[in-house]
């Protein structure tokens, strides 16, 4: 890897688009985790751990976006 292609990937790494989407991800999987513990209700249950999913996909997409990889 040269430096072009290392200055390249690095200002891919720093948009703040990608910092955004790992923001709202991180938010919707603590909702997630609250929801989870705050009540005591099987259909809120299965709700927060579908929240909590979606939550963790959207880091995920964030890390590998981040990362570069598809």
């Amino acid at each position: 890897m040269n430096q072009s292609e290392r200055e390249e990937s690095m200002k891919a790494a720093n948009e703040t688009s990608i910092y955004k989407l790992l923001l709202v991800g991180i938010i919707i999987s603590m909702i997630g985790v609250y929801a989870r513990f705050a009540f005591d209700s099987t259909a809120l249950s299965i709700a927060s751990w579908v929240v909590l999913f979606i939550g963790s996909w959207i880091c995920c997409k964030a890390v590998f976006k981040m990362l570069n990889t598809k």
